[in-house]
């Protein structure tokens, strides 16, 4: 499930001591269902989520650095900043285990921001499994969903990737086997061009949209069982909010429709939509359509992250 330790008799400095350079892979996720069952006493909201990894994503290397300084590039400049949460991974981890080594982190991003694909997140767990192997830390499973549980609701998800029940805030994580439908084989994701707050989407959700968990719990039972999922099954408790909200989601709906797609669903809070196909050409069709009326159009598919995913040198 996760790496393990290594070299156990080492001190944490001299295993923080390794030169070189790591590169990982931290791949985007749509949401397959996301109940929304209640709010919570600490302002978070109680969710039953399946979620799924997708080919989309972003490359981060790790290099050693002289100092003991954490240094932050990416080549989106807005993120090159110590709040971006692969920043706080680092510091969480060299704080966890008092390690001093300095590292400069260079972040290529494919994955859209504020999109509802879980980019930040899943950058988050990628630099906590890379820094375990990389300075092969005595880090349990435990030590290391805490951690990821500390940073944010859905970096647990991504310590594993794949398909999965996530519940609670998003931090129960429950692997599901790898049955994945006919009819989804391929993935065309589109993003419209606003950036969506999960806060605000959330915060504005009225108690009409909550719902009991039958979804996913449907839409377990379905791929456990090998067979189709019912489209209703598929249900975001946020996308009627969203669609409302903003229009230019709906828009780029309604548009998907058009192009030929028979199945469109809000992704987390949004605003990506995805639109799943049984083949191909009727993917490909629709991406063309898309990418033709101006959008941010990416065709995908459901992946399962492997361990080399991380690659020391």
């Amino acid at each position: 499930m996760l790496f393990s330790m290594h070299n156990a008799r080492m001190s944490h400095a001299q295993h923080a001591q390794k030169p070189g350079i790591c590169f990982a892979r931290a791949y985007a996720k749509i949401n397959l269902t996301l109940d929304v069952l209640s709010r919570r006493a600490d302002g978070y909201h109680e969710l039953a989520t399946v979620m799924q990894t997708v080919d989309l994503y972003d490359t981060i290397c790790l290099a050693a650095n002289a100092d003991e300084s954490v240094q932050m590039l990416c080549d989106r400049p807005e993120l090159s900043n110590n709040e971006n949460l692969v920043v706080r991974a680092v510091q969480l981890v060299r704080q966890r285990l008092d390690l001093k080594q300095g590292v400069v982190l260079e972040l290529h991003k494919r994955i859209p921001m504020a999109a509802g694909l879980g980019g930040g997140s899943s950058d988050a767990a990628a630099v906590l499994l890379a820094l375990q192997k990389w300075w092969h830390l005595p880090l349990s499973t435990d030590d290391l969903l805490e951690m990821a549980s500390a940073l944010g609701s859905d970096v647990p998800f991504f310590l594993t990737g794949g398909l999965a029940l996530c519940e609670g805030r998003g931090e129960r994580v429950k692997p599901l086997a790898p049955h994945w439908p006919a009819s989804m084989r391929w993935l065309v994701l589109v993003k419209p061009t606003l950036a969506v707050s999960t806060a605000t989407v959330f915060g504005s959700l009225p108690a009409s949209d909550y719902s009991d968990g039958s979804h996913s719990r449907a839409l377990c039972a379905a791929l456990e069982g090998r067979h189709e999922p019912l489209p209703a099954d598929l249900h975001n408790g946020l996308e009627r909010g969203v669609l409302e909200r903003y229009p230019e989601v709906a828009r780029a709906r309604e548009e998907l429709f058009a192009t030929g797609a028979e199945l469109v669903r809000l992704s987390g809070s949004g605003p990506t939509l995805y639109a799943t196909f049984g083949e191909l050409a009727s993917a490909v069709q629709v991406q063309r359509g898309m990418q033709e009326r101006g959008y941010e159009v990416y065709l995908s598919r459901a992946i399962y992250p492997s361990i080399g995913d991380i690659c020391p040198f």
